[in-house]
């Protein structure tokens, strides 16, 4: 039977996604989702959402909820790009900013794992910086990689591990020539975004998300914020690629929930809380924990091998990230849920251990 798929369709090594299983009910810690609900403010404009609307295109350039997260992050909506999940907009960066071919783009060896992917189908070179020993990230060693542009995940995914602004800013500044993407997809949880520099730094772009710090995983948005020179560059690989990647429901949701602040920061803080708590009782099992500053922890233990962690908890009831790959193979990635999640990921642990 004749292969009907391209050449570039063949070769491709997409990216995998946490699992999703149908087979039993479980405590599911694995794709980092947030515990808690929408703000009240969302959800209120979801369930008096005007339907007959839905028969009209959403504005394109999402122009009410750009000035909504430009009011919400202090900077002009001119400054701001919304997509189709921060996973477009990371894609997106790809055509924008980096030429097949070229110098390319560098980024952490363990870092988020579509980084390579994007790279790879958009033809676009890559050079890939390995962590220090601790897990840390040499911004000096990226700095010196040769490079078109440079992707930092801060915190880090799957490490989880933060970098201080002061060090981010100093990062940007050197790295002037070209552009600089910070991936804040778990800012949230660490309160060191680095949006207020994209007024003195126009190299920068910094890419968030709807899906973690606002629980809003199921809408599907994602924003970018830098000087406008970048944001007309995904503009114009948007535009030539989806004019209206983002609908009319998902557009008035999101902007009402930016707009309470007051509501994600009480049930963030109560993440980080849980995140302190959950790290203590998973040392006092046996875990090495990384330091983290998202809402999930990246944990070995002493005795047991990464996959007979995960597929024990599994076996009870309990999903849990592992990754197969060189370095991090003995690790597990735990999203922190809530209280009562983290109670039964503890009590299946404890029998896992024993």
């Amino acid at each position: 039977m004749k292969n009907y798929l391209s050449e570039r369709a063949r070769k491709l090594a997409p990216y995998t996604a946490g699992e999703q299983p149908k087979d039993r009910k479980y405590v599911k810690l694995n794709t980092n989702e947030n515990p808690y609900p929408p703000s009240p403010k969302a959800a209120e404009v979801l369930h008096s959402f005007d339907a007959e609307s839905l028969k009209l295109y959403p504005a394109p350039d999402s122009s009410a909820l750009c000035a909504a997260i430009a009011a919400a992050e202090g900077v002009e909506p001119e400054n701001v790009f919304c997509g189709n999940g921060s996973d477009e907009i990371l894609a997106l960066c790809l055509p924008a900013f980096f030429d097949e071919g070229g110098e390319g783009a560098a980024f952490a060896d363990i870092t988020y794992s579509f980084y390579p992917v994007f790279c790879r189908f958009f033809g676009v070179p890559y050079t890939q910086i390995p962590l220090e020993e601790d897990f840390t990230l040499d911004l000096e060693k990226l700095t010196r990689a040769s490079a078109q542009g440079v992707i930092v995940a801060n915190p880090n995914a799957p490490t989880g591990i933060g970098i201080s602004l002061p060090e981010i800013e100093n990062f940007v500044r050197e790295n002037s020539g070209r552009v600089v993407i910070l991936d804040e997809a778990y800012m949230p949880f660490f309160g060191q975004s680095a949006v207020p520099l994209i007024r003195q730094y126009k190299n920068l772009l910094v890419v968030k998300t709807f899906s973690k710090g606002y629980s809003l995983a199921g809408m599907r948005c994602g924003y970018a914020v830098g000087d406008v020179s970048l944001i007309d560059g995904l503009c114009r690989c948007k535009d030539c690629f989806n004019s209206y990647p983002v609908d009319r429901v998902c557009q008035a949701v999101c902007a009402a929930a930016v707009s309470d602040g007051a509501y994600y920061a009480q049930k963030n803080a109560l993440v980080i809380s849980e995140r302190e708590r959950l790290s203590d009782a998973l040392r006092a099992l046996g875990f090495q924990v990384l330091p983290s500053k998202s809402n999930f922890v990246f944990a070995r233990h002493g005795r047991l091998a990464g996959r007979e962690v995960y597929e024990g908890l599994r076996a009870r009831g309990v999903l849990v990230r592992w990754f197969d790959k060189p370095r991090i193979a003995d690790f597990v990635r735990i999203t922190v849920g809530s209280p009562e999640e983290n109670a039964a990921l503890l009590y299946a642990l404890s029998e896992l251990v024993r």
